[in-house]
């Protein structure tokens, strides 16, 4: 049996302000729940519509498809949902392979970047504060269950980049060929906004990188950021390991 007043705090989890105040986050989906268990992440509710089964003893409570539906961010509930405990909050990195993100506004385009990080077992992403929420729905959703196992930061990050004594990488349409660039086994990759790209003020802390555009068709003005980001993490961890 679930409470009207767990139902209700349960669906104001959609706003960033009530998440941040209760330190909780909303998963939907069997896999997603089940793998966040696994991976150590603390499950304060687990609710299921009637007909699912009961997630391998995790003991979830059965509510009707239209409570499910009040609260889900779905449009068409998958008929689990689950309240986490965000991940606590660590040290920004100062060592090894680090991502930073300045003010990526789609929350698919970060909870794909998490996945890939998570993939290509970096650790650590350090967003601006313009950044979306990580544990926006949407986010969460994209992300899978590699929302455990990466560290996803925010600050002022051209104060971070400024004082980071690793090197410095923004990206740039006219940045140096990553494929005849040599990159080092410790560094931060920086991604841009969907349509502005890395602010001015950062392209002046490091030396930018760029993917060579081999077409000829001139509107292809940039890759997605996030497709961006899987092929200069792929080439970066090809050309030095972990």
């Amino acid at each position: 049996m679930i409470t009207k007043s767990k139902l209700k705090l349960i669906k104001s989890l959609s706003r960033k302000k009530t998440r941040e105040e209760h330190q909780l986050f909303i998963v939907e989906g069997y896999k997603s729940i089940r793998e966040l268990v696994n991976s150590g992440l603390i499950v304060e509710d687990i609710l299921i519509t009637s007909g699912n089964n009961h997630l391998d003893g995790l003991d979830p409570v059965t509510i009707s498809e239209k409570d499910m539906n009040s609260i889900s961010s779905l449009k068409t509930p998958p008929g689990y949902l689950a309240v986490f405990k965000m991940n606590k909050k660590l040290e920004l990195p100062q060592v090894g392979k680090v991502i930073a993100l300045d003010d990526i506004k789609d929350p698919g385009n970060l909870g794909t970047i998490i996945r890939l990080a998570d993939w290509f077992g970096i650790s650590d992403i350090v967003c601006s504060k313009e950044t979306v929420d990580v544990y926006n729905s949407k986010c969460v959703q994209a992300s899978m269950a590699s929302l455990a196992r990466v560290q996803v930061h925010y600050t002022d990050l051209h104060d971070y980049l400024k004082q980071s004594l690793l090197p410095i990488y923004p990206t740039a349409m006219n940045g140096e060929n990553i494929y005849t660039s040599t990159l080092p086994e410790e560094g931060i990759i920086v991604m841009g906004n969907e349509s502005a790209g890395v602010s001015d003020a950062i392209l002046k802390i490091g030396n930018s990188i760029s993917i060579p555009q081999y077409g000829k068709v001139q509107e292809t003005e940039s890759l997605n950021v996030a497709m961006a980001t899987s092929l200069i993490l792929g080439e970066w961890l090809r050309t030095t390991g972990m």
